[in-house]
């Protein structure tokens, strides 16, 4: 018996009181991605898209990114029916990301049997992927998805709007918006052993910085579940990022409305670029698990220079300026960007401040 206490005691004081967590936006592939990345036939080099973000994610304990596009071996097309090879998502695990989120409106774009071998390929690569199951019984034994991110116990969950028109056949289940659903969830998660909890949703409307009454009146919803992280995407633009407190327990809550997109070849002003969240988790004196603090980072993507160059995400943090670090034909549609969605940020952002 004193063994084990004098074991706990140890294992307690050594037990890193920190945690981080990163969250991206929207992964999408479009034609142009997919042109661009061919070597040969069948062979697709996604290898520098991320270089610049990597040092960025891999710092964090743990990362999440949204695959906004089914995976296939053959047949590979951008919008409006996705089909991204593999090597799209291995570019993304080298990156950093740990954690693929599926539940969003292209889940179905190749109908059950795409989501389906998304799901294998996912599962080849060893990388942790929520929101879309090949049957039911398959999503009782995924969830919740329950991580020990240095002794933090973070549970995940991942819903989506819907899946723009397509439904789901022959058993397999997209995680859709239903708050009864997402109260039966949490309050499993919880059971389980969740210390933190996030929920990544697909919602909103598409291209406007700031959300709807309807978006706004789900995260309540969400808040008052005692969510810790509600981290939004599906809009292809930036909106704003709250850090709120639950007005019961005091318990700081994160909420982020969309973080735009990763990476895409989207050419409208708004949509060129997006922004990740870095969140960092701690202990308060009796030990028990809050969210600390939480800083984003502006990313831009620049679209090819030369015939041999690939699409590139590259950060755009407080200390870095546009000129330095986006190729000179970019800079213009760079600080376009930077023009319109950091004053969104500066005015409605709730202590989320901008990384440095």
């Amino acid at each position: 018996m004193l063994f084990e206490t004098i074991l706990s005691l140890f294992l307690s004081a050594t037990t890193p009181q920190t945690a981080t967590l990163v969250f991206a936006g929207d992964a999408m592939q479009h034609q142009k991605q997919i042109d661009v990345a061919k070597v040969e036939k069948g062979v697709y080099d996604y290898s520098g898209c991320f270089e610049n973000i990597t040092p960025w994610i891999s710092d964090a304990d743990y990362a999440v990114v949204n695959l906004e596009t089914p995976l296939g071996d053959s047949n590979f097309t951008g919008y409006p029916c996705f089909n991204a090879p593999v090597s799209y998502a291995e570019a993304l695990k080298s990156a950093g990301f740990d954690l693929f989120l599926t539940a969003n409106n292209h889940t179905l774009d190749r109908r059950d049997a795409g989501l389906r071998r998304t799901i294998a390929l996912l599962d080849s690569l060893e990388v942790d992927h929520i929101g879309t199951y090949c049957n039911a019984t398959s999503r009782d034994s995924l969830l919740p998805l329950i991580k020990d991110i240095n002794g933090f116990k973070v549970g995940f969950l991942n819903y989506t709007y819907g899946t723009n028109g397509i439904q789901p056949r022959n058993d397999v289940v997209v995680d859709m918006i239903d708050k009864e659903l997402i109260k039966s969830d949490v309050t499993n998660a919880r059971e389980l052993g969740a210390e933190i909890l996030v929920v990544a949703i697909h919602w909103g409307v598409e291209y406007v910085l700031l959300p709807p009454a309807q978006v706004k009146e789900l995260a309540n919803f969400l808040c008052q579940q005692d969510v810790d992280l509600i981290i939004g995407g599906h809009p292809h633009v930036i909106q704003p990022m709250e850090m709120r407190s639950h007005p019961e327990s005091g318990r700081k809550q994160l909420l982020v409305y969309s973080l735009g997109n990763l990476i895409s070849n989207m050419r409208t002003r708004d949509t060129r670029g997006g922004a990740m969240v870095k969140v960092t988790l701690d202990r308060d004196s009796l030990g028990v698990a809050t969210v600390k603090e939480a800083e984003y980072m502006p990313h831009f993507t620049v679209p090819p220079v030369t015939s041999k160059d690939n699409f590139s995400v590259v950060l755009l943090p407080e200390s870095s300026p546009v000129d330095s670090v986006i190729p000179a034909q970019w800079r213009p549609a760079a600080r376009a960007w930077l023009n319109s969605v950091i004053p969104v940020f500066n005015k409605h952002n709730i202590d989320v401040r901008r990384a440095k």
